[in-house]
C-alpha cells in the first residue's frame, strides 16, 4: 500500500521558475515540490513547459527567474556537468547518446561508471554488448541504456521523461520495477508521461502546469482521470469537443459509422498492396492490402517486424522478397525519395528525423511543395504559403515558435510532420505510433486528421504501440507475431485483452493475404 508522505522538509523545491525565449515564454512562474521517498508525476499538455523545466533541473538550460534547492539547500545549475552534483540525473525524452560511436565509447565520453551500468542493465535482465555501434540499436533498447546510465551515478532525484512512450509492455514494468525499488530505499523519481494509467499506477502526487505555471498539486489517489484531464486542459475541458483520455473508463468510444466506413471501403480503389513481404529475420511472407479511404491499423509487440514493414514501404530498407504495389503500380524504392514519388509518405514516431530543426514551421510543411517545382520553374511562395497556413490552422498548431520549429513543444513538432504531407495532399499515408508521447489534446487532434484524411480518399496505415487507439481510429486491424500477419479483424472488435492475445500470439496462425 502506498504511503501518506508528510515529510519535514521536501527533497526538491522549486519556486517560481520562468524562461523566455524573445517573446514566447516558455514558463511563466512554475513551482514544484518533491518529497524524499516520492514518485511524483509532472504532467500538462505539450507546450505547457515540462519539458523546459527539466532542461532547467538539470542544467541544460538557465531559468531567467525562480529558486531552486535540493534537501533545503539552493542550487545553482550551470551546465548539464553540475546536475549530477546536486543530486540529479535524468532520462530525456530522446536517447542522449551519439549513434556513430560504440556503447563503450558513448559511456566514456559521459564518464559513466561502466561497471555500474552493467550491474543495473543485469538487475533489468538486459544484455548490451559495449562494442555494439549506438546507431545500430533499437530505440527501446536506448532508452533502458539511458536509464542504467542514469541510475549509475546514484541520484537523489530520478527524471524519467517520457521513457515509457517507446517501450513494449515488459519493458514498462521493468522500468516500474526499478522505481518502486528507487522509492523503497529513500530516493525519489520525477515522473513524467502522457499515459494517464501509468501515472496512477506508480505515482504518489502529481503537479499539472499549464501555460508555463503550476496549476495544482494533488494527491493521485483521490482524483479521477477525468479531474486530471481537466486541470490539464483548462477551460477547454468543459467543450464538447474536448479532447478525453483513452483509458477503460473514460476513454472515447470509437465512432458509430465504423462499420459503414469498412464497408465503403470494401468498394474503393486499392491504393496499396504487399505481396508476400520477406526480410531476413523481420518479416516472414506479409501480405495485405489497403483502399482508399480506409485506415489499417497493425497491431504488434517491440521486434515483432512492424519497423522493417514500414522501412520497406517507405522505401528506407529493399525487401529479399516479395511485392510492393501503389495503385495498381510495382514499386521497388531504393530510396524514401522513390517512394515518395509513387505517393507513399512515412510520418515517423522520431520527429527528430522528419523535421529541419532549425527552419521554420511553414518551411517544414512546404518541403515536398518545393520539390514538386518545375527544375526551372519559380516556386509559388504564395501558393504554398497559402496551402502551409491552412494545414497549420487546420491542426491547431501552436507557431509563437514557429520561426524554428525546433523551440516547439514535442506535440506541436509532430503535428508540422502530419501536416506537411496534409499540404501536399499525398495519397498513402504511412504512420508509425505518430502519438507517441504527446498529450491527450493532441492525440485527439491527430486521430480526427487521419480520419478525415481517409475520408477525403487517402489510404492510411498505422501502427500504434497504444492498443486502445487501434479501435479509435481504424477500420480493420492486423495482428503482427515473429515477422508474420497472424489474425485480421475488424476494429469494433478488437478490444484490448483480444489485441494482446493476438499479439503475444496466443492464437492459431491464420495468414492473411
Amino acid at each position: 500500500m502506498r504511503r501518506h508522505l508528510t515529510p519535514a522538509m521536501n527533497l526538491l523545491e522549486v519556486r517560481g521558475v520562468s524562461k523566455r525565449y524573445g517573446a514566447v515564454v516558455a514558463l511563466r512562474s512554475a513551482s514544484l515540490t518533491v518529497a524524499p521517498a516520492e514518485v511524483h508525476a509532472l504532467l500538462g499538455a505539450n507546450g505547457a513547459g515540462k519539458s523546459t523545466l527539466v532542461k532547467i533541473l538539470t542544467g541544460v538550460i538557465r531559468p531567467d527567474a525562480g529558486t531552486i534547492e535540493m534537501g533545503g539547500r539552493p542550487v545553482h545549475l550551470t551546465s548539464p556537468a553540475s546536475a549530477p552534483g546536486a543530486g540529479l540525473a535524468a532520462v530525456f525524452q530522446d536517447p542522449s547518446l551519439v549513434p556513430d560511436l560504440t556503447v563503450r565509447q558513448n559511456l566514456r565520453l559521459t564518464g559513466a561508471d561502466s561497471a555500474a551500468v552493467r550491474r543495473w542493465l543485469a538487475a533489468m535482465d538486459l544484455r548490451v554488448d559495449e562494442d555494439d555501434l549506438v546507431g545500430d540499436l533499437p530505440l527501446p533498447l536506448l532508452r533502458m541504456l539511458d536509464l542504467a546510465r542514469a541510475l549509475a551515478r546514484e541520484p537523489r532525484l530520478l527524471i524519467l521523461d517520457e521513457i515509457t512512450a517507446a517501450l513494449p509492455a515488459d519493458l514498462v514494468e521493468r522500468v516500474f520495477l526499478v522505481i518502486r525499488q528507487w522509492r523503497e530505499h529513500g530516493r525519489s523519481v520525477l515522473f513524467i508521461s502522457h499515459r494517464l494509467v501509468e501515472v496512477r499506477t506508480i505515482c504518489d502526487r502529481a503537479t499539472v502546469l499549464r501555460d508555463g505555471a503550476d496549476v495544482g498539486t494533488l494527491t493521485l489517489a483521490e482524483r479521477t482521470e477525468q479531474h486530471i484531464v481537466a486541470l490539464m486542459l483548462g477551460p477547454m475541458a468543459t467543450s464538447d469537443d474536448a479532447p478525453c483520455p483513452v483509458g477503460p473508463d473514460t476513454g472515447p468510444q470509437p465512432e458509430a459509422a465504423a462499420p459503414d466506413r469498412a464497408s465503403a471501403a470494401s468498394e474503393a480503389r486499392l491504393l496499396l498492396e504487399a505481396r508476400g513481404l520477406a526480410m531476413s529475420g523481420a518479416l516472414r511472407g506479409v501480405s495485405f492490402s489497403l483502399r482508399a479511404g480506409e485506415i489499417l491499423g497493425i497491431a504488434a509487440l517491440e521486434g515483432q517486424g512492424q519497423d522493417a514493414l514500414f522501412d520497406c514501404l517507405a522505401g528506407n530498407r529493399r525487401a529479399d522478397a516479395g511485392e510492393i504495389r501503389v495503385a495498381g503500380r510495382v514499386l521497388a524504392p531504393r530510396s524514401p525519395y522513390d517512394a515518395i514519388r509513387a505517393g507513399v509518405v512515412l510520418v515517423p514516431a522520431d520527429r527528430a528525423h522528419a523535421l529541419l530543426p532549425q527552419r521554420s514551421a511553414r518551411e517544414n510543411i512546404a518541403l515536398p511543395l518545393y520539390n514538386r517545382a518545375t527544375r526551372w520553374g519559380l516556386i509559388d511562395l504564395r501558393g504554398e504559403g497559402t496551402r502551409a497556413g491552412a494545414a497549420i490552422a487546420r491542426l491547431a498548431i501552436d507557431t509563437r515558435a514557429q520561426r524554428q520549429v525546433r523551440r516547439m513543444s514535442g506535440g506541436n513538432q509532430q503535428k508540422v510532420v502530419v501536416a506537411r504531407w496534409v499540404a501536399a495532399g499525398f495519397r498513402v499515408v504511412l504512420c508509425f505510433d505518430p502519438t507517441r508521447g504527446i498529450d491527450v489534446g493532441t492525440k485527439r487532434q491527430i486521430h480526427r486528421l487521419l480520419r478525415d484524411l481517409a475520408g477525403a480518399g487517402a489510404a492510411v496505415l498505422l501502427f500504434t504501440s497504444e492498443l486502445p487507439e487501434i479501435a479509435l481510429v481504424c477500420d480493420r486491424v492486423l495482428a503482427l507475431y515473429e515477422g508474420r500477419i497472424v489474425h485480421e479483424l475488424p476494429a469494433q472488435a478488437a478490444d484490448e485483452a483480444t489485441l494482446l492475445r493476438l499479439v503475444h500470439g496466443l492464437v492459431r496462425e491464420e495468414p492473411v493475404g
